[in-house]
């Protein structure tokens, strides 16, 4: 297979990416690689996940460029800055996704197709997960209608809460 962008040296990269839910492969040879950005590190050498992670960050490969460069920006909580999260593909705490969700909501929709954290149900017990999860979202909407002053909806979602609380048991 050669190089999809030169077409000239056989492909030796091979991307994979997940965008708005569907996959797109890219095949590259080293040089066309290096030139497009998809890697930010020598493919032979010093291979590890905090690179690629970090090569994430930066990379402008087929999709909207991050803002690689912040200076004076800090999480407040850690005081990482974004330089510190490209060069070690790790966030320092749980606020800098917040300090840094201008920079970071591309590349998160680009690697895990969806920017939200929306977790996982375990295969055993998983209802009761699904439920608790259920009622948090009703009385979320309950608050919205009372702040409304839509009392009718409000009672309804009241309704379906303690309807729904029953199944848990």
């Amino acid at each position: 297979m050669y190089c999809e962008e030169c077409k000239q040296r056989p492909a030796t990269v091979h991307l994979t990416q997940m965008y708005n839910g569907k996959k797109v492969e890219i095949h590259l040879c080293e040089a066309c690689a290096a030139q497009k950005g998809a890697f930010m590190f020598d493919v032979a050498s010093n291979f590890s996940i905090p690179n690629l992670l970090g090569s994430l960050f930066g990379s402008n490969f087929n999709l909207p460029e991050v803002q690689t460069q912040l200076p004076g920006r800090v999480c407040p909580n850690c005081g990482m800055s974004l330089n510190d999260i490209m060069n070690t593909g790790r966030l320092g705490c749980s606020e800098c996704y917040t300090a840094f969700e201008k920079e970071l909501e591309p590349t998160l929709r680009r690697v895990h197709g969806n920017s939200e954290h929306v977790g996982k149900v375990p295969a055993r017990g998983g209802e009761k997960v699904m439920v608790k999860k259920k009622i948090e979202h009703l009385k979320q909407q309950l608050q919205q209608a009372v702040a409304a002053e839509n009392y009718e909806k409000a009672a309804e979602i009241r309704d379906t809460i303690k309807d729904t609380e029953k199944k848990l048991g």
